[in-house]
């Protein structure tokens, strides 16, 4: 699972990315294999276990070290994934024939530091300094980047939910400057989406602005960083990617991301407005503060160069096609992403690899497995499943992003897609967080799917998390695809044991299938029973997946909507 969303996120999973580069690659010693190896040998496993087992010491040994997007070991790891494909009967469903879907990732960053001017009406520029006021942000579409125009601040920069940050300012030719974040008031998932970068820049873009600025916030929280952090890591390369001209993809080329403005920053850029920075600072400490949005006496100038380094990923695709002759060109997508974050800093073991077992092996050995099981059953889908493991995704959903654009199917036919992602599994679950279904039909079949299995259905537990928009099936969601991401649930020992995971083993090396508690086998051979039934009901339903009438996603991304 993707870190962060914001655009702190992708600075952080580069610098884990940028030491795996600079890291050492020792073999790991004949001992710690050996007992790494007499610790995976226990009681033998009914066969379903044992098969989601035997993916998984393959996908997360040190041999594999880490699978990150673009490395030789990540290659292999996708070869293994087709493979098992091809054995479970699926039909090749990536480029040429082929199970692989080629990737250009563009891996990017800031060049130098760029430079930010401020201008007061009839005065002379003003240069900002670097680290103090403002730092750079990095634009793959356009290497040598330069704009100069008015500001114009609008709060969090939010349109939705009743909520109009832009209501009475006209931003069209201006640069817009806002906060992070989104108030802890909305419902979770639209709350994670207006969080989202991605997502100001969108609506920044829909209204003519041609930039935006990010201003540090004193109120500290998903979407708002520190800006010593980000100046500390302002260079670190970040991941999307390529257009067919080479350049890089960004959502919103019209109205890039130019840069963070520190507190000190900010107040040179509000000298003279209406209503003062100190004000604005003040009130901006309390969750949910609204602005009037506001022109300021400024003109802002920005240069940016950006440095750029190709790298080529793959998604892995493989088809099973339906047997209706209405509904079989309709396609399910069962997603999961193949890669982790590779080699990088040693933890108190000196432990340099950053294995992913379960994050997100775990959610690729069940893919493998959901397909055994069409097999298994004799019965082919009606409508086809293709199975689909993508890259990148610690990246920032990048290979994902590439499918969502760049379909190897026709993107009118997907009507579902059921994401994988870092299930947790080392504890008996209870019941299952099915993150996203509330706003479709899907949420319906995950509880009859659930309740089939014997557990029930919970919401989000960890709202503050954002995980709406941190895996794969958010871009889904976002080209108007009903969509859900299911994870184990936290009733029982859920909590307790979601907690140890996230604040002792995601994202180190200890996530693997030595350091941390034990995988419980028979749980994870339930995750992909339930998984299963959800895909196959969707599979041989007479009608397809719709969105909630008024949805809100269903709204905003389009979609088939209920009547």
């Amino acid at each position: 699972m993707v870190r962060f969303t914001a655009a702190i996120s992708l600075i952080a999973l580069a610098a884990t990315s940028a030491a795996a580069q600079n890291a050492p690659a020792p073999a790991p010693a004949p001992a710690q294999n050996a007992a790494q190896n007499n610790a995976l040998i226990n009681a033998e496993l009914p066969a379903d276990q044992a098969a989601l087992k035997s993916h998984i010491m393959f996908l997360a040994s040190d041999q594999m070290r880490g699978r990150e997007a673009g490395s030789a070991e990540y290659d292999i790891a996708a070869q293994y994934v087709a493979s098992q494909f091809y054995e479970q009967g699926l039909r090749p469903a990536g480029d040429d024939g082929s199970y692989l879907q080629k990737v250009p990732l563009l891996s990017y960053k800031p060049a130098d530091k760029g430079s930010m001017a401020i201008a007061a009406k009839g005065g002379q520029p003003a240069s900002l300094i670097f680290g103090e006021d403002y730092v750079p942000a990095a634009n793959p579409a356009k290497l040598d980047y330069s704009v100069t125009a008015p500001v114009v601040f609008v709060g969090q920069g939010i349109v939705g939910l009743g909520r109009d940050d832009y209501k009475g300012i006209n931003v069209k030719g201006k640069i817009v400057a806002f906060f992070g974040g989104a108030p802890s008031s909305f419902p979770a998932e639209e709350r994670a989406h207006f969080s989202s970068p991605s997502t100001k820049a969108e609506i920044a873009m829909k209204k003519g602005a041609v930039g935006y600025v990010t201003l540090e916030s004193p109120l500290a929280g998903r979407g708002n960083y520190p800006f010593k952090l980000v100046a500390a890591n302002y260079d670190r390369a970040r991941v999307t990617w390529a257009e067919a001209d080479g350049s890089g993809h960004i959502p919103t080329p019209a109205a890039p991301g130019l840069g963070m403005l520190s507190l000190a920053g900010a107040t040179k850029l509000f000298a003279g407005a209406k209503t003062p920075w100190a004000t604005i600072a003040e009130a901006a400490k309390q969750d949910g503060a609204t602005f009037k949005p506001m022109a300021l006496p400024a003109t802002l100038s920005v240069t940016l160069k950006t440095a750029t380094s190709p790298i080529t990923s793959y998604n892995v695709a493989g088809m099973l096609p339906g047997s209706d002759p209405a509904l079989g060109k309709e396609v399910v997508v069962l997603s999961a992403h193949l890669d982790h974050v590779g080699v990088g800093k040693a933890d108190a073991k000196g432990d340099t690899i950053y294995n992913g077992a379960m994050d997100n092996a775990v959610g690729i050995a069940s893919l493998i497995e959901e397909a055994r099981r069409f097999k298994a059953s004799g019965k082919p889908p009606r409508r086809s499943v293709l199975f689909l493991a993508v890259t990148a995704e610690e990246k920032g959903l990048v290979g994902s992003d590439y499918f969502a654009h760049n379909p190897t199917v026709a993107k009118q036919d997907i009507v579902a897609d059921v994401n994988l992602d870092m299930p947790i599994i080392n504890y008996k679950f209870e019941d299952v967080t099915p993150f996203g279904a509330a706003h479709s039909t899907l949420g319906e079949t995950v509880a009859r799917a659930a309740a089939q299995i014997g557990v029930g259905v919970g919401g989000d537990p960890r709202p503050d998390e954002a995980f709406f928009v941190r895996s794969d099936h958010y871009r889904f969601v976002q080209q108007g695809i009903p969509s859900v991401f299911l994870w184990p649930g936290e009733k029982g020992p859920g909590k307790a044991a979601t907690d140890a995971f996230l604040s002792s083993h995601y994202h180190q090396p200890s996530d693997d299938l030595v350091q941390q508690p034990a995988i419980d086998w028979e749980s994870g051979a339930r995750f992909v029973d339930v998984n299963y039934r959800i895909a196959r009901e969707i599979a041989d339903a007479d009608q397809k997946p719709m969105w909630k009438k008024g949805d809100f996603f269903g709204t905003a991304f389009g979609g088939p909507m209920e009547k």
